[in-house]
């Protein structure tokens, strides 16, 4: 009796690792793989890469880089100017900044890499696109996935 106990035990139990085992070797693979971030919580993970953008300084050649990965890309907020030079340090800009820090110092990516995770990054935040007028049509209060910055105070981000 004990023995078939054990052979049903040991027999769910490989079946939970051979069904976990695609989603740990996914994750194995995305931790590895520098630039792969799974954006999965907007609020949490805009307030981690707002960190970043406190926390990690960048050397002069590694501005450049930012520069270059966030030259290209129109502010979300405020379409005249660039990601790189948005107009004001709202919640929005400040995580993208944060994200392109920890992209450019920590995984020591390209700035084509960098512009493209940003990119997902505003997308994820807003699937439907952001029109770029957010500052100027009231929209530094509305939520990211709202057309708007997220707020202006880091202990308050709209997602």
């Amino acid at each position: 009796m004990e023995s078939r106990t054990w052979n049903r035990v040991s027999t769910t139990l490989a079946a939970i690792f051979l069904l976990a085992l695609p989603a740990l070797s996914r994750r194995a693979t995305a931790a590895a793989a520098p630039g792969d971030i799974e954006f999965v919580d907007a609020a949490a993970q805009a307030r981690e890469y707002i960190g970043y953008y406190h926390s990690i300084p960048l050397t002069p050649e590694q501005e450049k880089t930012k520069e270059a990965a966030l030259g290209t890309l129109r502010a979300p907020c405020c379409e005249q100017f660039s990601l790189a030079s948005c107009c004001c340090p709202c919640n929005l800009a400040k995580s993208a900044w944060g994200l392109s820090h920890y992209l450019i110092a920590r995984q020591n990516l390209t700035a084509e890499k960098v512009n493209a995770t940003v990119a997902e990054w505003l997308h994820f935040v807003n699937k439907d696109g952001f029109t770029g007028d957010a500052c100027f049509s009231a929209g530094c209060a509305r939520p990211f996935h709202g057309n708007g910055c997220g707020g202006m105070r880091e202990t308050k981000i709209d997602s």
